[in-house]
């Protein structure tokens, strides 16, 4: 009779148990139905500094993610269409939740030109190209060396390509490949001087740190 009596305390305890556990599901079921989720853009591999976005590579950089929409920030990406012509400001660590802030808009920087073009130069020496360590994306100051000392006559320009001995085009996740010809934007104004004075092998590009 006593062990009759157990039996069935261990039953009605065990039932006990899964009433409490059914409830404790629907109270969480209840807790999570209250929070409306909204998509996110994290970094799906790491993007190199300078690397343009692009409808072909949205695969390859962006992974799409469901999160509560209060604690999505403000500037967070949220749809394909904030990233593509976008180009990173600085190197994303894989994983990283994107922002607006972290790219800028490639497309702004010739609109903010009167007559943009396209000059290039080729280093004999990779010293004339801030030791070519050059990428798409980084802004350099270009001097002329002349016997009285250098000066700078072109400062902040944008740097729209770089490739190496060969003529091929280093991506920016290639951080050994030496840059030897450039690609850089100039006002059209400007590039008969910019010939001039790399016919006379006078021209170094430094590097801008940001």
């Amino acid at each position: 009779m006593q062990k009759k009596k157990m039996t069935g305390g261990v039953i009605a305890a065990f039932a006990a148990s899964l009433a409490v556990f059914a409830v404790m599901v629907h109270i969480e079921k209840s807790i999570l139905g209250g929070y409306e989720k909204g998509t996110i853009y994290v970094a799906a591999a790491e993007i190199p500094k300078g690397q343009s976005v692009t409808q072909e590579n949205l695969p390859q950089y962006f992974a799409e993610r469901q999160l509560d929409k209060s604690c999505i920030p403000e500037a967070a990406l949220t749809s394909p269409e904030q990233v593509t012509q976008l180009a990173a400001v600085f190197d994303i660590d894989s994983g990283t939740l994107l922002t607006r802030g972290m790219f800028r808009d490639v497309n702004g920087i010739e609109e903010a030109m009167e007559q943009p073009v396209i000059a290039g130069f080729k280093a004999d020496d990779i010293s004339q190209a801030a030791g070519g360590v050059l990428r798409a994306g980084d802004r350099v100051d270009i001097f002329v060396v002349k016997e009285e000392g250098a000066s700078p006559v072109w400062t902040n320009v944008y740097v729209q390509q770089v490739f190496d001995a060969s003529g091929n085009a280093i991506p920016n996740s290639d951080r050994s490949t030496a840059a030897q010809r450039v690609n850089v934007l100039l006002e059209k104004s400007e590039v008969a001087d910019f010939y001039t004075e790399l016919a006379c092998g006078s021209l170094r590009a430094v590097k801008l740190l940001e």
